[in-house]
């Protein structure tokens, strides 16, 4: 799966020889499909990533976004960070947008996303298109041949990849291609500094821990009524709340008690700083509770990537606050289930196979306390390995992005 030296050179040299877009024409232009929710702070971090990878890659192009959601102060920090990107908003916009722009890239996600929106723009504007960095599940066969017809497709676990190939796409270009949020680069470092210092907490002297239920209860979230959809996931919840959470909490007491490490139980959804202290922080011994933080509100991306760079690594359920991490050069342990699809693997993609846990089976949740500890108590260790699957990541990144350069040179503007 990896590159070796001499190929990532010759990318890194093609990329830099490649046409500075605009100087005899006007500058191509990208739009962006991505920004699914902004109840979860991986989804809105799959947008910055990638308009980060596209500033950095691809200077010469004019990028607008087309989101779903950039509510709840997602899009002030977008356009903070990113002042030049117009984002797209409403049916006038979306349709000069459809007009105007020369290629739309299909952001990262759990899936095909904006599937309906990729039919719509091959229908209106027969013009390339391409994806980045998604989950495939069950593809339908329209899906398929979205990815059939895109000019790339990345796939940000091999699992996804190995599906959508064993069921007959044939996409010019289709290879791993990791999640965009591996190149989130937002800070907040006022808001971080400034919660670690209310609560006691000393940059690399402590840990953060994220809980996560087999089910997003959106429900809560969004306070409406259930559906009998909702109460199967509910139930699913209940009876596996305990098994997903037991060794993540064992793992908090053995940091505690066996290191000098502080841990921080915060979330990555709306929904999980309830869950972190019903089933992380009360049951704990009073002794370790003295030595552990219990973040009760929710956070945006950027308040979270700065706290999670002053953090000494982080463990739990989740995966997206883990992409940050290790994008950031900071360790990280995942633990998964099949309610989360294949996205978990791309953990052993990129090299990090040791630290990914599956919740489903019985002797990998027996190995969570230990392997937490394990981490806790080599910090050095984990950093190299970090370092190791971070310069994978940034090698795929250099080449899937140059897939986009390399189409954006073929436009006649």
């Amino acid at each position: 799966m990896a590159l070796s030296r001499r190929s990532f050179l010759a990318t890194a040299a093609a990329l830099a020889a490649a046409p500075a877009f605009g100087r005899e024409t006007r500058k191509p232009r990208v739009l962006l499909r991505s920004s699914w929710q902004t109840v979860n702070i991986g989804d809105i971090a799959h947008t910055p990533g990638v308009l980060a990878l596209l500033e950095k890659h691809v200077p010469g192009a004019e990028v607008r976004l087309w989101p779903s959601k950039v509510d709840n102060g997602v899009a002030e920090v977008l356009k903070k960070r990113f002042p030049n990107v117009s984002i797209v908003q409403g049916a006038d916009a979306v349709k000069a947008a459809l007009a105007e722009c020369d290629f739309l890239l299909h952001g990262s996600g759990p899936s095909l996303v904006a599937a309906n929106d990729v039919a719509r723009w091959r229908k209106e504007t027969n013009k390339p298109y391409g994806i980045y960095g998604i989950t495939v599940a069950n593809p339908t066969d329209a899906v398929l041949d979205h990815i059939t017809n895109a000019k790339f497709a990345f796939f940000r676990d091999s699992v996804s990849l190995k599906l959508v190939k064993d069921k007959g796409a044939k996409c010019p270009v289709m290879e791993f291609g990791p999640d965009g949020a591996f190149a989130v680069d937002l800070k907040n470092d006022a808001a971080a500094d400034a919660f670690l210092k209310a609560n006691g907490l000393e940059p690399g002297n402590f840990l953060c821990c994220i809980p996560r239920l087999r089910n997003t209860p959106y429900w809560k979230i969004h306070n409406r009524k259930m559906t009998e959809e909702d109460e199967r996931k509910h139930k699913v919840n209940e009876a596996k709340k305990e098994q997903d959470h037991a060794g993540l909490r064992a793992g908090i007491v053995s940091i505690v008690r066996e290191t000098k490490l502080k841990v921080l139980v915060c979330p990555e959804d709306q929904s999980q700083m309830a869950v972190g202290k019903e089933l992380l922080v009360d049951p704990l011994p009073e002794d370790v509770k003295k030595r552990v933080v219990w973040r009760e509100k929710y956070w945006l991306t950027d308040e979270a990537r700065s706290t999670y760079l002053r953090s000494a690594g982080l463990f739990g359920n989740e995966m997206h606050s883990p992409i940050m991490c290790v994008g950031s050069g900071v360790p990280a342990l995942v633990c998964r289930w099949a309610e989360q699809t294949s996205k978990g693997y791309m953990w052993r993609d990129i090299g990090l196979g040791e630290w990914l846990f599956d919740m489903d089976d019985e002797k990998d949740r027996a190995r969570v306390a230990g392997a937490v500890l394990a981490f806790a108590k080599d910090l050095k260790g984990a950093k190299e390995k970090t370092e190791k699957a971070r310069a994978f990541v940034r090698e795929r990144q250099t080449a899937t992005m140059k897939a986009l350069a390399d189409e954006l040179t073929k436009l006649k503007l």
